[in-house]
């Protein structure tokens, strides 16, 4: 295994990591505001409240470890998604500011301001879909280089793309279903009879769009991208394996086995995740750029590879006790104490 593989490898699992955290985070911000509108707040707020107040702060870590950890490895990623996706990822930067100020005065200002609830769950919506940009841009197709020579953002082949439009949908029913299935269990934990019914229906409610947007994606990319999706069908069997872990989970919700049908969603979308990772390999952006282009010299490289592993044991001990002390604390999550 080279060290550019190890490199992206590092990366891939912290952005991996935080698809999961920020997924539960984001869908539970919508789940929140929704039953507003609803009517179903009620039975549904204690829950959410009790898992956001110790995590919503730290969700970000892992976006910041892999954005670092990005251009430190590769430096010319800075030069081609830096340029073209300014604007999408300034956006992104703007929306993640604006859910955290939200959230604070929503939580820590004026309580139960209705407003502040319905805009914390309306960017949790957002975040995803202008992230998935940058996705969306490394398959290729959606960056001109104009007469100067300069590269740039092909905005109209972007949103006229069936293909970036079924990513988007993916992004955001992906992110509902992770959390929906977390939120069950963790209502099971908290022993909350009336939050643990309504999410355990929006577990099965958001399970099938999942899978057919994700089928959507694969049919699309023949169309998009041939090389990839030839990559894609070569490793048919990682993504049977995903589907067998969808199956299982559902199995498992329908027998009250919340913490175990999570556990598979996780392993779903680990192994479609790194499923996908695997079959677009080497290119980081078709076809510009590979993880070998521009990548940093030999000793940086190991040095960041060091760091980021170090981090990585810092930051899993640190999760590990807001999960014990807090989230899945049961004084804490019946009582909204400790």
């Amino acid at each position: 295994m080279t060290v550019e593989v190890i490199g992206i490898s590092v990366l891939w699992l912290f952005l991996f990591g935080y698809v999961i955290v920020a997924s539960i985070d984001f869908g539970a911000g919508f789940f929140n505001a929704s039953t507003i509108v609803t009517g179903k707040h009620h039975i549904v707020n204690s829950v959410i409240q009790r898992y956001l107040s110790p995590v919503w702060e730290i969700t970000n870590v892992f976006l910041v470890f892999f954005f670092v950890g990005m251009i430190g490895f590769f430096p010319s990623t800075a030069y081609y998604f830096g340029t073209v996706l300014l604007i999408p990822i300034s956006i992104s930067i703007i929306l993640l500011a604006l859910r955290g100020s939200y959230y604070a005065f929503g939580t820590y200002g004026t309580k139960g301001h209705v407003g502040y609830t319905l805009m914390y769950g309306v960017t949790g919506v957002l975040i995803p879909a202008s992230l998935s940009t940058a996705l969306i841009v490394s398959q290729g197709g959606f960056i001109r280089e104009t007469a100067t020579g300069r590269i740039e953002l092909d905005y109209l082949a972007l949103f006229t793309s069936p293909f970036a439009w079924s990513i988007i949908l993916l992004s955001l029913v992906s992110v509902l279903f992770i959390s929906a299935s977390f939120l069950a269990y963790y209502s099971s934990v908290a022993e909350d009879k009336g939050a643990l019914k309504l999410f355990r229906r929006y577990t099965w409610i958001w399970s099938f769009p999942t899978i057919i947007t994700a089928l959507g994606i694969i049919i699309e990319m023949k169309w998009h991208n041939i090389d990839h999706f030839q990559g894609l069908l070569s490793l048919w069997w990682v993504f049977a394996l995903s589907f067998v872990c969808f199956v299982t989970s559902l199995w498992l919700l329908k027998k009250a086995s919340y913490g175990w049908s999570f556990i598979f969603v996780v392993l779903q979308f680990a192994i479609a995740f790194y499923g996908y990772g695997v079959s677009r390999y080497p290119y980081l952006l078709y076809p510009n750029l590979t993880i070998y282009d521009g990548f940093t010299n030999e000793t940086m490289a190991y040095a960041l590879i060091i760091v980021f592993i170090l981090g990585l044991l810092l930051l899993i001990p640190s999760l590990y006790l807001v999960f014990k002390l807090f989230i899945m604390n049961k004084p804490y999550i019946k009582k909204g104490k400790v």
